[in-house]
This record gives structure tokens, C-alpha cells and sequence, in this order.
């Protein structure tokens, strides 16, 4: 399988001509009914290959990590780290292979931050530091290897930063959680729409890092408004349907940036408030079949209807505000 950069760069390389690219485009978008920005496609697996090497990486690092625990605090994520780099060497700067580049930025952020963690160990401030180290760890892979979730990674790291200093510089700060949650949601989102803007026919790897970082908006902002709604006493029914319309929203906002990670990070809490409603109700052994099926027939109609319905949103926002 190839990919819309890997093409451009067969053009740039005079292996195919600027016209065979666009005619092999848009061959695919006519069988496929629909248009590569539209697929939300982003690299995984580029084979099987892929998994067979994370599962050994996996034992090669997860050995390294208990060999290194004997040793020292901290030393198996050490070790982590720096296997995880000089792997990444040749898997991802080499071969250039998806799943187990993604492996391995976890692994060296994660490792960086462990070690660090370990290494401050007993201080009051050591997350901060810990979560500032990993930071840097991701700015610094993404300077060699360039792999879309690393800046997801580094936001995460951000966003870790700025709530764990705020929490413990505002008095009583563990009730303004979900606010800063929230508050880190839209800063990340924001940022991601800029990656999204700045390749909106989804032909580079920028579409990838714009692809992650909403998976990590989506939850830091639905999490903080489904938290918040289920702290009321109100009954199952007035819930539920307030459940259904932030979903309603939420599923408007997808369709205008045609983005569906928000969507599915909401799916759980409208899944638990229609279960415990039609439990409330004296349907108690299909509660939960009975709201899969409504739901998941919802969510495949709006799949093969979403361009049409995304026409529809659109047709409601300013040309200038358009995504795709």
C-alpha cells in the first residue's frame, strides 16, 4: 500500500509524472466513492511484517527494562530509552516501518520520563520534571525521525506539565481538574486544526500528526463535559437526553472538520447513560444489547451517509472556516 506522500515523492524523483499521480488519484477516489481527504487515513501497518517486529521489540524491551531494574532505580527505563532510539535507527529512519515507529516513540518517551521519574524520586516536583524531560524527549525524536504521533506525544507531555503545576499551585486545585482538562482540550484541538489547515487535501504526513492530536483533544474534552454532567442528580431521562444532545454536537463539530475521533471518544458515555435508562425502565437483560443496536445502526448510517450530511453542516459555515 502506498500513501499520497510516498506518491508525491515517485513525482519528485521522475519515477511517475505529475499527470499519472493525479489520474492514479483520482481513479481511487472513483472506486472508492469518495475522496482521500474524506478516508481520514492515517499509517498503522504497512504489513504483517510490522507486527511480527513489535512483538519482538516488545520482548527485547521489556527484558531490557528487568534487567535493568535489578541494577538500579530507574535503569531498566534507561535502557528502554536508549534501545528504543538506536531501534528506531533502522526501523523508522531505515525502513521506515508505521506500527513499530510507534512502538518505539512510546518507548523512548516513555523511558525518558520513568528514568526521570526515578531519578527524582521522593521530591514533590518530580512529575513536573518528569513530564518537562519527556517534552523534550519527543521534540527531540521528531527532529530525527519525524513520526506523526510524536508531536501528539509532546503535547500530551505539554498539557501534562501545565495541569500538574496548576494543581499544585491553586489551593484546593483537585476540583478545577476537569476545567483544566477541558481548557487543555481546546488548546490541543486548536493546534491540531492548524496541522489539519495546513495540508486540507490530506496528501502529507501533517494530516497524520493532525490525526493524533485530535485523538488526544477528544478525550481531554469529553471527558471533562460527561464528568461534569454525571456529578447531577437529575433523573435518567432528562440525563440521558442531555447525553444525546452534547453527542448531537459533538458529531456536528466532526462532520465540519471532518474528523471522527470525537465522536468515538463520547461513544462510551452515550452507550452507559441509554443502558442505565432503559435499566431504570425494567429492561434489564437486553439493556445493553438493545442501546448497541440503536446506537451502533446510528453510527453506520451516519458512515454511509457522512458526505452528504457533512454537505449539509457545511452548507451552514463560512467558506473561510472550511476544512476539506
Amino acid at each position: 500500500m502506498y500513501n499520497d506522500e510516498e506518491l508525491d515523492s515517485a513525482v519528485a524523483a521522475q519515477v511517475l509524472s505529475a499527470q499519472s499521480a493525479d489520474a492514479f488519484r483520482a481513479f481511487v477516489a472513483e472506486r472508492r466513492h469518495t475522496t482521500i481527504k474524506d478516508e481520514e487515513s492515517f499509517r498503522l501497518l504497512t504489513g504483517f511484517n510490522d507486527i511480527f517486529v513489535v512483538i519482538a521489540i516488545g520482548l527485547l524491551l521489556v527484558s531490557l527494562g528487568g534487567l535493568g531494574g535489578t541494577l538500579a532505580a530507574g535503569a531498566g527505563a534507561l535502557l528502554v530509552a536508549v534501545a528504543a532510539w538506536l531501534l528506531a535507527e533502522y526501523f523508522t529512519r531505515q525502513r521506515r516501518m508505521a506500527l513499530p515507529s510507534i512502538v518505539l516513540l512510546l518507548a523512548f518517551v516513555g523511558g525518558v520520563f520513568g528514568a526521570t521519574l526515578a531519578a527524582l524520586e521522593g521530591s514533590d516536583p518530580a512529575p513536573i520534571f518528569a513530564s518537562a524531560a519527556s517534552a523534550l524527549a519527543a521534540w527531540v525524536h521528531w527532529q530525527r525521525f519525524r513520526v506523526p504521533i510524536t508531536v501528539a506525544a509532546g503535547a500530551a507531555a505539554v498539557v501534562a506539565i501545565g495541569v500538574s503545576t496548576l494543581l499544585s499551585a491553586i489551593p484546593g486545585g483537585e476540583h478545577w481538574l476537569l476545567p483544566l482538562m477541558f481548557c487543555a482540550g481546546l488548546l490541543v484541538f486548536g493546534y491540531a486544526l492548524r496541522w489539519d489547515l495546513s495540508d486540507r487535501d490530506r496528501r502529507t504526513r501533517r494530516s497524520d500528526v493532525a490525526f493524533w492530536l485530535h485523538l488526544l483533544a477528544a478525550p481531554l474534552l469529553v471527558h471533562p463535559v460527561f464528568g461534569a454532567m454525571q456529578r447531577l442528580d437529575d433523573h435518567a431521562l432528562a440525563q440521558t437526553l442531555l447525553v444525546l444532545g452534547v453527542y448531537v454536537a459533538l458529531g456536528v463539530v466532526s462532520l465540519a472538520i471532518n474528523r471522527r475521533a470525537l465522536m468515538v471518544s463520547a461513544l462510551s458515555y452515550v452507550l452507559f447513560a441509554f443502558t442505565a435508562l432503559l435499566r431504570e425502565s425494567g429492561v434489564v437483560s437486553l439493556s445493553f444489547t438493545l442501546t448497541a443496536l440503536v446506537i451502533g445502526s446510528a453510527l453506520l448510517l451516519l458512515s454511509a451517509f457522512w458526505h452528504p450530511c457533512r454537505a449539509a453542516v457545511l452548507q451552514w459555515l463560512p467558506s473561510a472556516r472550511r476544512l476539506g
